[in-house]
């Protein structure tokens, strides 16, 4: 039998404390067993590791901490990572562990050092922590050795041979000449730069060189053409100056968009790799990662990148993950997960457009890696910084506060100067799908300037809703508590939450009447519209309707980057890092979506795009404008942002959050849990609040609100609610939760699932 152990801070239980069901405490026994003892990390959700005996016939000297194992565990086989080595267990009886797939550690010391606090703080099983931190093909259990390189390397003769020695041989002498300098190539690296299998198999048959078995690297880059750095203009000089590559520091770039935070960001890079260090940045979505791909390739050629997004194939991601792990690349990019990725020579982290919800995982492991970023930044003792035109309510309270560094860019680079904006009201206006007459007539004269027009609409589809004018019938998704949205093209209903998909109907099921409407607009209403009234210009759309594939996005945009004057039509995918510059005209349909939302985390979203997305108007030598169209133009927050700007804006909606006692001004965690049978998720935690109130009475310094149900109440089947915990600090919240986990670990109901939320961004 498995020892178990609850995975929590010094602080938070006594050593060797377990909570068992009602909240009585009982000590785990004294060690009975010992010898060599496999301390594991197994992916099941249970907040605790366990113990095994190395494999049978294997000498133990060949384990080290962050190898994975194959483990037996409750009938199954599963893939465990040995988090330590101990002397001692507390069980008399263990199990041994069947397999040792690794020859070496895929997570150093600072790796686990990582995981084991990202367990802790979310509250997370720490097994699950590990098997996410790994690509789909190592948690399968796939070797690592599948995808080691072959490195060429001098033999004892080659390495005595003078640089001159082959001479009449120019293309041998010029790989001669690369090995005696570098000591050894990969035959990834060799095949890039021009040298033939002939050349090598020439050498190898002089036996001046050979092949051996090396660490991984990342998969070839597409061919980019060098490109000098511009000039820096002297705030981006200034952001330089600030930050010291030698030891930690957290930082805070506030610069509107088009100021140049890439390029900051490329001269950090250039600075830590100069001294050997690897350079991490995070993206918030998969679409920004060719065109910066690109750009970092065509920076950097002579180091080797990995790209690490759930975009990739397994087998290119675990290549990735490993070269980045081993040290064999220079720069990491990636997606949300990539924060996980160990990296041994790490000198910086940069996080881009860091208020982005996507840095947060909703479901699983729910971390925050922006937040990770941070940790991991302390913990290598490097710098991390974090850039946005429109930062987070959090980080930007912490740059308030003192605890970041702040600073700020306002200039836009080159000639660009920030655009013009102008509120359309729409609420008496006669609208043709969703367009006020004065915006379509000012698309229409951008358009024959030669210039280009980007329109925003955040909803996919044809339409959100439809709807029998006779009886009302709505069509609403069978799983989930919202409508389904209607697409024409593929003639379909669609649910955008579940993906349940029906035929689109042309009589209504519940009275047979023909009166059939689609109510409201989204991109592909609009796309016809403008279709239509601008035929003489093509129509981009741009939504996850269109970029199924990996390179989809840069094929769309290509056109646009070309600078022919075109319409550019989407969704937030529009909104963030693009650099188009023949776009003088921004066009945002619907301004008021987040103002009146029950989540009161919308008005900082809905500022932050309504920014972001005018931010793409007038990033060249041409001037732009931005035209929002809304139902509500004397919206207080509305005027505020668009008189005043964000930052104006932000700090209102920080003034706000500190008298209600939300975040960031106080922490929160969620409980949540749901079921297909409503009344067992409220009752569960109806107990869990009642068994928190127990351990920590309600107070003005720590406050339960729920069970309540969720914005989405009923998604896929299962109907979910939550409990909101509020404190003044975060110590006082992780004991708390800590015990409420193994409280809810006893639960025996299969059918119910629940988890804990630590700086939950969502309500839905």
């Amino acid at each position: 039998m498995q020892s178990l152990y609850l995975v929590v801070t010094a602080s938070t239980l006594a050593p060797f404390t377990e909570v068992i069901g009602g909240g009585v405490q009982q000590t785990v026994p004294k060690t009975v067993q010992q010898g060599v003892i496999l301390r594991l990390a197994v992916p099941v959700p249970l907040r605790r590791l366990f113990d095994y005996l190395p494999p049978e016939g294997l000498n133990p000297a060949e384990l080290k901490p962050g190898q994975r194992l194959w483990v037996p565990f409750a009938g199954r086989k599963l893939v465990a990572v040995l988090v330590e080595l101990v002397p001692e267990s507390p069980q008399a009886q263990l199990k041994p562990a069947q397999e040792l797939i690794d020859s070496k550690a895929l997570f150093d010391s600072g790796a686990r050092k990582l995981l084991n606090w990202i367990a802790d703080y979310y509250q997370a099983p720490v097994g699950e922590v590990y098997a996410a931190a790994l690509p789909a093909a190592l948690r399968k259990g796939k070797p690592a050795d599948h995808w080691a390189e072959q490195w060429l390397q001098l033999t004892t003769e080659g390495k005595g041979l003078p640089e001159s020695a082959l001479a009449r041989a120019p293309k041998q002498q010029a790989l001669l000449q690369q090995l005696l300098r570098a000591g050894q190539q990969s035959r990834t690296y060799l095949k890039t730069q021009g040298h033939t299998p002939a050349v090598i198999r020439a050498l190898q048959e002089r036996q001046l060189v050979e092949w051996v078995s090396g660490p991984t690297v990342p998969p070839p880059m597409p061919a980019a053409e060098a490109t000098p750095p511009p000039q820096l203009n002297s705030e981006q000089q200034q952001v330089l100056a600030a930050v010291d590559c030698s030891c930690f520091s957290a930082t805070l770039l506030e610069g509107t968009t088009g100021s140049g935070k890439t390029e900051v960001y490329l001269r950090l890079m250039e600075r830590v790799l100069a001294e050997g260090h690897q350079a991490l940045l995070l993206v918030p979505e998969i679409g920004l990662t060719p065109q910066t791909l690109r750009r970092i390739a065509a920076r950097f050629p002579e180091h080797s990148i990995a790209a690490l997004h759930s975009g990739l194939a397994e087998g290119e991601r675990a290549q990735s993950w490993l070269a980045a792990s081993e040290g064999q690349a220079d720069i990491v990019i990636g997606t949300r997960s990539a924060i996980m990725t160990p990296l041994p020579r790490l000198g910086v982290v940069l996080v881009d457009e860091e208020h982005d919800a996507s840095f947060k995982q909703q479901d699983g492991v729910r971390y925050s890696a922006r937040d990770l970023a941070v940790v991991l930044a302390r913990n290598s003792d490097v710098p991390v910084l974090l850039g946005s035109a429109t930062p987070s309510l959090e980080t930007l309270h912490n740059a308030l506060n003192g605890r970041y560094q702040h600073l700020r860019m306002r200039q836009r680079a080159g000639d660009a100067r920030p655009p013009q904006i102008h509120v359309v009201p729409t609420l008496r206006e006669p609208l043709e799908e969703g367009f006020s007459p004065q915006v379509l007539r000012h698309i229409g004269e951008t358009l024959a300037r030669g210039e280009q027009v980007l329109v925003f609409i955040n909803r996919r589809g044809f339409a959100p809703a439809l709807n029998c004018d006779d009886c009302g019938w709505i069509a609403d998704c069978p799983h989930c508590s919202s409508k389904l949205t209607m697409h024409r093209r593929q003639r379909q209903l669609r649910c955008h939450h579940c993906d349940y998909r029906r035929p689109l109907v042309d009589t209504c099921p519940q009275c047979h009447s023909r009166s059939i409407s689609a109510l409201g607009g989204g991109t592909e209403r609009s796309e016809e519209l403008l279709a239509r009234r601008f035929a003489d210009y093509p129509v981009i759309r741009v939504d996850r309707d269109t970029t199924t594939s990996k390179q989809a996005l840069d094929r769309l945009l290509a056109p646009a980057r070309d600078g022919d004057p075109c319409l550019l039509l989407g969704t937030q995918m529009l909104a963030k890092g693009h650099h188009l510059p023949r776009v003088t005209l921004v066009v945002i349909q619907d301004a008021d979506g987040g103002l009146f939302s029950a989540d009161f985390r919308a008005p900082e979203r809905t500022g932050q795009l309504l920014e972001q997305v005018a931010g793409r108007a007038g990033r060249g030598s041409l001037s732009g404008r931005v035209l929002v169209q809304s139902r509500f133009p004397e919206h207080p927050l509305l005027q505020m942002l668009l008189e005043k700007g964000y930052g104006t804006f932000a700090r209102q909606l920080l003034r706000d959050r500190a008298v209600a006692q939300l975040p960031p001004t106080h922490a929160m965690a969620l409980v949540r849990a749901e079921c297909e049978e409503p009344a067992w998720a409220e009752e569960f935690l109806h107990n869990a609040r009642l068994f928190m109130q127990s351990l920590v009475p309600p107070s003005p310094q720590l406050q339960y609100l729920g069970p309540v149900p969720a914005l989405l109440e009923r998604k896929s089947g299962r109907y979910r609610f939550y409990v909101q915990v509020t404190a003044q600090n975060r110590a006082q919240l992780q004991p708390l939760l800590a015990r409420v986990c193994a409280w809810a670990e006893s639960n025996k109901n299969r059918r119910l699932r629940w988890a804990v939320d630590m700086d939950a961004q969502e309500l839905s």
